[in-house]
């Protein structure tokens, strides 16, 4: 017998899901898997504390700060810092074969450079058109943070990316 909470929730997810798997797809740097298991376990906290996501002021910088402490955890965890890097890669999927174009390619790859943070600070102050107090909220910082991991991620990015520009807008979501 479902209650009235579990319909509420399930509604939510019903509404929700789709944009927190893109959210989580940018904050991992295109890791579909991995974004999948970061809204699986920010679901499964909001879940729990269902009653104070429904009485907070901010639902959504509930739900994004959920979602960055889920990729805090999960970069925590004991067996990733225990992965080990191998020689040679795993097949991947053949330009001709829907991959993605090259300049999307680039940029997630660039991403993937950066520490969570300092992704999800460029992940939420350009892709999703944050302000500066609403990242740093998300975030769980001072908004002087974001404003100097904001410049030191756009910087890196420029290394990493050499002349092309940085499409920080327009990127397929």
């Amino acid at each position: 017998m479902k209650t009235e909470r579990d319909e509420q929730f399930h509604s939510f997810v019903l509404s929700h899901r789709a944009a927190l798997v893109r959210t989580a797809t940018l904050l991992t740097a295109g890791d579909g898997h991995l974004a999948e298991d970061l809204v699986q376990s920010t679901l499964t906290k909001l879940y729990v504390a269902w009653p104070s996501f429904r009485r907070a002021d901010n639902p959504e910088g509930y739900l994004r700060r959920t979602l960055v402490n889920a990729l805090t955890d999960e970069r925590r965890r004991w067996w990733r810092r225990h992965e080990r890097t191998v020689a040679d890669l795993p097949e991947r999927p053949h330009a001709g074969d829907g991959g993605g174009d090259d300049q999307n390619d680039g940029l997630r790859a660039a991403l993937r450079e950066l520490p969570p943070k300092m992704r999800a600070a460029l992940v939420f102050r350009y892709f999703y058109d944050l302000d500066v107090a609403d990242t740093a909220d998300a975030l769980g910082c001072t908004e002087g943070t974001v404003k100097s991991q904001t410049a030191r991620a756009l910087d890196r990015l420029r290394d990493v990316l050499g002349e092309y520009p940085i499409p920080l807008t327009g990127v397929t979501r």
